[in-house]
């Protein structure tokens, strides 16, 4: 397949979801919002940073969701947990097994609810601008309901016309500090993503997300990021995923828009972190360099899931012998427990999974 040729998979009930690759090097998924469209996103200014930045050292995966861009409009299950459900069969339709997620806005929700029903499969966890629950779940919000009907009218009313204050209301919300021009962008990616009542369908199912219960069982490593004065999504809302899923950095950026310019610091400052949480190829490469013969084949078996015993029993040497390796092991890839050095061997591409049962 050619980079960014769209191709389409078949999900659990006939839907075609529309995907496209690009890059090379350790698989990423990019989780859609209710907003995008394959084959404009490489020139929308919410989507092109994110295009750049992801397909520089990864293999980039990203994809419409149904009822949106295009993937299949008319279907007869428009709701979240489709969505979950179609990121599953996009992952067995490719044969990942061990990815990383990049989740943004209610993208995130989807892949909070993965990686908590699929553990083994998600290396890693990135989310920005996010939440694990929409407006109409924010009970200390008041305010938040009345705000998602209102929006609810607009978008019914004004859904991609340049000419209806909505347009230039909803560009300014997702984008405060974007260029005159960049309203014209945003009202063609509202266009080409979905009519008003498919726009309107979808956010209704936005409003009402609640994936809280997912947070407390997520075990990867997870950097959770969100723009200061985000109004499209509050920050305390970021806050809140950093506190519930256990172990996960929290980075708060200085801007205003949900969706950064790409000339803008903070944008720089998230794109420097997201690389250093999620290490290319050749930065995996540069690690696993470092390791010796008998170090490569102690972490192979690792990463199979055996554990000292069993190890030392296959390679005819002491579990001692074998305990002493794989501290050496963590040293030199700066993990701290066999969890991290399972991960760090699977993003450079080495080992194999356990066997399925």
């Amino acid at each position: 397949m050619h980079d960014h040729e769209v191709r389409f998979c078949e999900s659990f009930d006939g839907t075609r979801i529309a995907y496209s690759l690009s890059g090379s090097g350790p698989p990423v998924v990019l989780l859609p919002s209710w907003l995008t469209h394959l084959g404009f996103q490489r020139r929308s200014v919410a989507w092109k940073p994110w295009l750049t930045a992801l397909s520089a050292g990864y293999r980039l995966v990203r994809y419409d969701p149904r009822g949106c861009g295009m993937s299949d409009r008319q279907v007869a299950d428009l709701s979240f947990g489709a969505w979950v459900r179609d990121l599953e069969a996009l992952a067995s339709h490719l044969e990942l097994d061990h990815f990383s997620l990049v989740g943004t806005c209610q993208g995130g929700a989807v892949a909070i609810e993965y990686a908590a029903r699929y553990p083994s499969r998600v290396s890693r966890l990135v989310l920005f601008g996010a939440y694990a629950r929409g407006r109409n779940k924010r009970r200390d919000a008041p305010i938040e309901p009345e705000k998602a009907r209102v929006m609810l009218d607009m978008i019914r009313v004004g859904w991609g016309s340049e000419d209806h204050a909505f347009s230039m209301a909803f560009a300014q919300q997702f984008q405060p500090d974007g260029a005159a021009d960049h309203l014209q962008s945003w009202c063609e990616l509202q266009r080409r993503a979905a009519t008003p009542r498919e726009a309107a369908a979808l956010t209704e199912i936005m409003f009402d997300i609640d994936v809280q219960t997912a947070l407390r069982v997520i075990g990867c490593p997870t950097l959770v990021a969100h723009a200061r004065r985000d109004s499209v999504v509050p920050i305390e809302e970021g806050r809140l995923l950093a506190r519930q899923i256990h172990g996960a950095r929290f980075l708060e950026l200085d801007t205003a828009n949900h969706f950064m310019r790409e000339d803008e610091p903070a944008w720089s400052t998230l794109v420097d972190a997201v690389r250093e949480f999620l290490p290319t190829r050749e930065a995996n490469d540069a690690r696993m360099s470092e390791l010796s013969p008998r170090e490569r084949e102690v972490l192979d078996h690792l990463a199979r899931g055996l554990d000292n015993r069993e190890i030392g029993e296959r390679l005819g040497i002491s579990e001692k012998t074998v305990r002493n390796h794989v501290w050496s092991i963590f040293g030199k890839l700066g993990v701290r427990t066999r969890a991290q050095a399972i991960v760090a061997i699977r993003d450079a591409g080495h080992g194999k999974p356990p066997a399925k049962t």
